[in-house]
């Protein structure tokens, strides 16, 4: 899990607007987090398969959102992708 702190740095980081909070943008971020810290864990736990089926699913929704972006704004699309570092089909 994300803590509350780390949450709202990543969300000041990757808003469109004041309020925003559920942008394209801020979802990709805090999903690419979350996957991160889910890598790590399964490192260490090589064998725990209920983590690895929940980072497959996260990858998941990751990807079914920069494919969202991808479709409306390639602008931002792309400059999510560069900010983030991740590969771009």
């Amino acid at each position: 899990m994300i803590k509350k702190e780390e949450k709202e740095k990543i969300i000041e980081a990757y808003r469109t607007h004041e309020n925003d909070t559920g942008s394209p943008e801020v979802q990709i971020a805090i999903l690419t987090q979350r996957v991160k810290q889910l890598t790590e864990h399964l490192r260490a736990n090589k064998h725990d398969e209920s983590s690895r089926r929940g980072l497959l699913r996260l990858v998941g929704q990751r990807r079914r959102l920069l494919m969202y972006l991808r479709r409306k704004d390639y602008g931002r699309y792309v400059a999510i992708s560069e900010k983030l570092n991740l590969r771009q089909k």
